[in-house]
């Protein structure tokens, strides 16, 4: 359940978890007072807007309650992190984490500041780490996914001509022709895409494209 409502119009329900209960206690003397903030109780089944994680750095047991979240898929996540380095970083981003606050700076402004955001679905990341994630995607899309002519869109230049022609009622002979492909390739090149996407066939493929804009 995503948050809808507008300032003053419902409370964001949030959800606390930390490593330990002092720091969880913590949080939630900052927060409590909040009359934007719903703290939801440990035992309360109530789905939050917001799960706001606490950790003192992101290894690999703190990625598995980041992941458990990201499964339910009903809450933004927002990391409150001791430490966090450049593989964690990336890594608390595959799994969800749309706002990262240091303990350091975990006032309570900045932390309401930063549920809030994630609340509306926006991200918010200090600044120093936003630009050193950047640099790992930048890394990642040259070094990995550019030799295998892959994209961070899911689908290749090459994969979006031959749905761009789909999509205009091409058939695979004439979709050959006008790429200058062998029709096995455009058959591979569909193929790839509907399994590597988990689409049913092409139209599904072409559904999917143009839902995302790419064509």
């Amino acid at each position: 359940m995503r948050y809808q409502g507008e300032c003053g119009a419902e409370r964001i329900r949030v959800r606390l978890t930390a490593q330990d209960p002092i720091s969880r206690a913590g949080l939630a003397g900052q927060l409590r007072n909040c009359p934007e903030l719903q703290l939801l109780g440990e035992e309360e089944d109530d789905v939050p807007h917001v799960a706001v994680v606490s950790v003192d750095r992101v290894g690999e047991g703190e990625l598995q309650t980041l992941r458990r979240f990201q499964r339910a898929g009903d809450s933004r996540i927002v990391l409150v992190a001791t430490e966090i380095d450049d593989t964690g970083l990336v890594a608390a981003v595959e799994c969800g984490v749309v706002g990262v606050v240091r303990r350091g700076e975990a006032s309570t402004e900045r932390l309401v500041q930063v549920i809030t955001a994630a609340a509306r679905g926006e991200g918010s990341v200090p600044a120093d780490l936003l630009g050193r994630l950047l640099d790992q995607v930048g890394r990642l899309q040259r070094q990995v996914l550019d030799p295998r002519g892959l994209a961070f869109t899911g689908l290749a230049p090459r994969e979006i001509d031959v749905l761009r022609l789909v999509a205009e009622g091409s058939d695979t002979a004439e979709i050959a022709r006008a790429l200058a492909f062998s029709e096995r390739t455009v058959k591979n090149i569909l193929h790839d895409v509907t399994t590597r996407l988990q689409l049913r066939n092409r139209s599904h493929a072409v559904a999917y494209a143009m839902r995302q804009g790419f064509i």
